[in-house]
């Protein structure tokens, strides 16, 4: 889940280990980690490759809220900063007490935006030694999509990734087909970023800018309104209309808002991502799964056990946006999934590693 996710098994090792008390990881194994410190959540990976994919080490999540706030005030919060600060805190302990070979920590929305994010970023670097790098909406925009590779449906022209964090959405156009090769006919299973835009919608700062109000089904089609009307002025990827007119199309949603209407829909008695997690879902069951969360009060929300109560006030909010993009530009479908940023992260480490040796480790 993306902006609230639980600790899980990854699809990239669904056999994941479990850190024991008091030992560390082999030294044999090559481990990289990526953290990603969002406006809504602080996230850590840690893996080792296998073949082209990886297997998780360890990892945490915790909801931090750092962007609380931001959108009246245009600055980090001292109580937001001290939560993010204390989650940072355990990620580098993990990060210190695990032989990892390679470390990337981004900063995303909240840190881009805020007045006072870069010096929040050097707060880091100096107290805890951590260095944050804020990364652009394009960026966060590819690594997302990096993330997402294995889950695009290649009989399709074309996809729509949608990434619904705290503060912004990043919405992505992606080409599919390609030239038939000349001996198979078949396509090339490749995705090409053709278009992206970085909207200031996210789960934390359209909650803040919509409060919920008791004509919960009013409320939420103002929410969806805001953020269709956001959707649509953006222009730049209008060749893609036709593409979605006829139909050859499907949706990939990363967010938390996304798995947990996944859940919702196979009624889990608690969150699994292994059955989430490359699950392909209709309009329908979409449309479905968020009536039913238009019907429960916070408290009601609250008790679901694939939304739990730190997220029953923001997951409306990223339905809206999903709804959102779903009507500016429709499609059947969506697939489900549970990674995004850090996944990317992870990989564009070991692609860039695997290059730079060759098979018996000497350097290209």
């Amino acid at each position: 889940m993306t902006d609230g996710e639980k600790p899980s098994s990854r699809r990239h090792g669904k056999n994941r280990s479990r850190q024991r008390s008091g030992r560390q990881s082999s030294p044999s194994k090559k481990l990289y980690a990526a953290l990603d410190l969002g406006t809504n959540n602080c996230r850590l990976l840690i893996a080792t490759p296998t073949g082209k994919e990886f297997r998780v080490v360890d990892g945490f999540s915790r909801i931090v809220r750092l962007g609380e706030g931001m959108d009246e005030s245009g600055m980090l919060s001292d109580p937001a900063m001290e939560r993010a600060f204390e989650a940072l805190k355990v990620c580098a302990h993990k990060l210190a007490k695990t032989k990892v070979r390679r470390v990337r920590a981004v900063a995303t929305q909240a840190c881009r935006t805020a007045s006072n994010g870069p010096d929040f970023i050097e707060r880091v670097r100096q107290d805890i030694g951590l260095s944050l790098k804020i990364i652009s909406t394009e960026e966060e925009a590819r690594l997302a999509l990096r993330g997402c590779l294995d889950l695009f449906d290649h009989e399709c022209e074309a996809a729509l990734v949608i990434d619904i964090g705290g503060g912004s959405t990043e919405i992505s156009w992606v080409q599919l087909a390609g030239i038939p090769d000349a001996q198979s006919r078949k396509r090339p299973p490749y995705a090409r970023l053709q278009s992206w835009v970085s909207l200031d919608l996210g789960v934390v700062t359209m909650a803040e800018r919509f409060p919920e109000r008791e004509d919960r089904e009013q409320w939420f089609a103002d929410m969806c309104n805001h953020a269709r009307d956001k959707i649509a002025k953006f222009d730049g990827a209008e060749e893609f209309r036709s593409i979605f007119a006829s139909g050859s199309t499907h949706h990939v949603g990363t967010s938390g808002a996304v798995t947990s209407l996944g859940g919702l829909h196979l009624n889990l008695a608690r969150y699994q991502r292994a059955k989430v997690d490359g699950l392909w879902l209709s309009d329908t069951d979409t449309m479905n799964a968020t009536k039913r969360l238009l019907s429960k009060n916070l408290e009601e929300r609250a008790a679901e056990p694939c939304i739990g109560q730190e997220r029953a006030d923001l997951v409306l909010a990223g339905c809206a946006i999903l709804q959102a993009v779903q009507l500016e530009w429709p499609s059947s479908r969506i697939r489900v999934a549970d990674r995004g940023l850090r996944e990317g992260l992870l990989l564009s480490m070991m692609a860039f590693d695997g290059k730079k040796r060759g098979p018996r480790g000497r350097r290209r």
